[in-house]
């Protein structure tokens, strides 16, 4: 029997190319701001780009808040948005049931990515007086690819959930194993 390529109840495929590479373009384009923000980090660069703030970029870098962690935190931004790339263009239009985890994967990096770009932004003016126009950049970049990854993250909770409601195995459904989704088809 042809395995669905829409969810039952919905009227698109979260999981369509259409809907996952523009994620995927803008995780590389955060990758690139992040990894550029992150030379400055590691003092491989003597300054940032900065064309509206003047020093501002300097000083949320500076700050200690960007000194918590033992890396810095535009590196740890460059990795989530090279896992939110690589994660977003791994399986096909069906992977929503036939790879529930690496979608599941993809939404838990998506997601607070999202949540912690935004918590950065409310800092820079509340705790330190200053922007960072890349640091903005970044955090809507975060935000925008929220909306359509947490639609495939809830299109596999759904068919995990279908997996649990007819007695199947959610671990075996968890890593799209052929015969449970033979069972929900």
């Amino acid at each position: 029997m042809k395995e669905q390529e829409i969810p039952p109840g919905w009227d698109y495929n979260p999981a369509a190319w259409s809907q996952r590479i523009p994620i995927v373009i803008l995780a590389t384009i955060g990758f690139f701001i992040a990894a550029y923000l992150s030379l400055y980090q590691l003092d491989i660069l003597s300054n940032v780009w900065e064309p509206f703030f003047g020093d501002g970029s300097i000083t949320i870098f500076n700050s200690k808040i960007s000194h918590v962690l033992p890396i810095p935190d535009a590196a740890l931004g460059a990795f989530g948005y090279l896992l939110d790339a690589v994660t977003g263009v791994i399986g096909n239009t069906k992977r929503w049931r036939t790879m529930p985890w690496i979608v599941i994967v993809f939404g838990l990096a998506v997601g607070p990515l999202g949540f912690v770009s935004v918590m950065l932004v409310v800092f820079q003016p509340v705790l330190f007086d200053s922007w960072c126009t890349l640091c903005l950049a970044s955090a809507v970049i975060s935000i925008v690819m929220i909306g359509p990854a947490m639609d495939e993250f809830l299109a596999s909770l759904q068919y995990m959930k279908r997996a649990k409601d007819a007695n199947v195995s959610v671990w075996r459904a968890f890593w799209g194993m052929k015969d449970v989704r033979e069972k929900l088809t």
